[in-house]
This record gives structure tokens, C-alpha cells and sequence, in this order.
């Protein structure tokens, strides 16, 4: 019958409308800009959802026996220095988990932020980053600060900049009767210490772009109510996008 094969035309029709499409696609890419050609490729690289619009961070958490995922939001124009910074956060996690019988993961948590990558490091009087009421590092303190600026190092990109704030408790241990002068100085002594020792081992002087102290006035309220709570004690590094002095 004439037209028993008639519709076989239809599939090799849409095969060719199909290639055709994909073809016009590759060409209308190689035009674009190298940002474009980023975002393309990253769109199909990443297990993530989407670069320009999500991201995810590892977020340990006191009690938490795994690891949980949170997602933060970017706008367009940050996505390929957020890459970047999402790439570090991914080596450190991976470092972190390599060594998990030597780290404690409940000393720290990691997550993304529209800003980039915010690491609190909490002073666990269980597994201390500092000596008693003293800035000094404790071992434990320089190896996972070490740790962090090997990573930091390795993946060393002149658009990474990095923010250090030193953070006390409400209950910290004082060195004077001057409480509250001994906060300001030794969460401030901190930071520099942390400063100090990650240049020491690797990370250049210039990625440095701040570092202050804020005695007891910046509490993680949303993360641990009671004010007292010992991980309100803390060094918080910010790994953020920008370019270098």
C-alpha cells in the first residue's frame, strides 16, 4: 500500500531538526564571551543544580553525626570566582574527612554564602584551637589552621581574598580582673595569630584583607541560644571573591 511507510519520513525529519538545533547551539556558544563559555561548561561539569543560581556548602554541625548540605544563593556576575571559592571549599572538606581521626569535625563548621566561603573554627574546650585565655595556638590550633592554609595555597588565586575576626565567649578565661579589656585584645591577638601562622605556612601576605577582634558582641545566636555556650568562642575565617592589594 503507497502508504504503509509514510510516516518514517517524520522520525529521520526530527532527528535532522534535532542535530540542526544542536549545531546552531555550538556555534551561537563559540560566539560568546569566555564568562558565557563558563557558565556552559560548568552547567554541565558540576553535580550541582545550577552555577549561576545555587551553590552548596558543607555544614557540620555540634551534633550532627553527617554532613549536611545547605544552599546559598549568587548573583550571575560572581559565578566564576564562586566556582573558585566552591572548589576550596570542596578540597577542605575532602582534606577534613581524610584525617577525621585526627580532626574533629564538631570543632568547625563550613557553609556558602552569597559573600563565599564562611568557616567558624569554635575553641571546644574538649579539643582546644588556643591556649587557655592566651592567643597562642595549641598544636591541635596549628595543625588545622595548617591544614586550611596548605588548601588555601594550593588553589592561591589572585581574586581570593580572606577576612579574619576573633570572637570570645561571654565565659572566657580571664588573664586580668579587666575582664572585658581582656576580651577585646585576646579576640583581636587571635585573629593575628591565625594570620601569622597561615602566612607561615603558605598563604601570601596580600590574600590577607582584614583581620579584627569583637570580644563577646558577635554571639551565633541562631546557632546556639544559650550565650554561654563555649562555641560562641571562636575564629571565623571569610574566603571571599576579590582582588588582591
Amino acid at each position: 500500500m503507497a502508504g504503509g511507510g509514510g510516516g518514517a519520513w517524520k522520525v529521520a525529519y526530527a532527528d535532522f531538526v534535532t542535530a540542526m538545533m544542536a549545531l546552531f547551539m555550538v556555534l551561537w556558544i563559540l560566539t560568546q564571551d569566555e564568562k558565557v563559555k563558563g557558565n556552559v561548561q560548568d552547567y554541565f561539569r558540576t553535580r550541582f543544580k545550577s552555577v549561576t543560581k545555587q551553590s552548596v556548602g558543607i555544614i557540620p554541625i555540634e551534633n550532627a553525626d553527617l554532613i549536611q548540605a545547605k544552599r546559598a544563593h549568587f548573583d550571575n556576575a560572581s559565578v566564576v570566582p564562586l566556582e573558585h571559592i566552591r572548589r576550596i571549599n570542596e578540597d577542605l572538606l575532602k582534606v577534613f574527612v581524610q584525617n577525621k581521626d585526627i580532626i574533629d569535625m564538631k570543632t568547625m563548621r563550613m557553609q556558602m554564602t552569597s559573600e563565599g566561603l564562611l568557616i567558624d573554627f569554635f575553641n571546644n574546650p574538649s579539643k582546644r584551637l588556643f591556649e587557655p585565655g592566651k592567643p597562642e595556638l595549641t598544636e591541635y590550633g596549628r595543625l588545622l589552621f595548617g591544614i586550611v592554609a596548605w588548601t588555601l595555597s594550593k588553589n592561591q588565586n589572585s581574586s581570593t581574598l580572606l577576612e579574619l575576626e576573633g570572637h570570645t565567649g561571654r565565659k572566657f578565661e580571664a588573664k586580668t580582673t579587666n575582664a572585658d579589656d581582656d576580651k577585646w585584645s585576646i579576640s583581636t591577638q587571635r585573629a593575628l595569630s591565625v594570620r601569622r601562622h597561615m602566612k607561615k605556612e603558605g598563604v601570601k601576605e596580600e590574600q590577607f584583607n582584614k583581620m579584627v577582634g569583637y570580644a563577646d558582641t558577635r554571639p551565633l545566636k541562631k546557632s546556639f541560644a544559650d550565650l554561654d555556650h563555649p562555641y560562641h568562642n571562636r575564629v571565623s575565617i571569610m574566603v571571599r571573591a576579590g582582588t588582591a592589594r
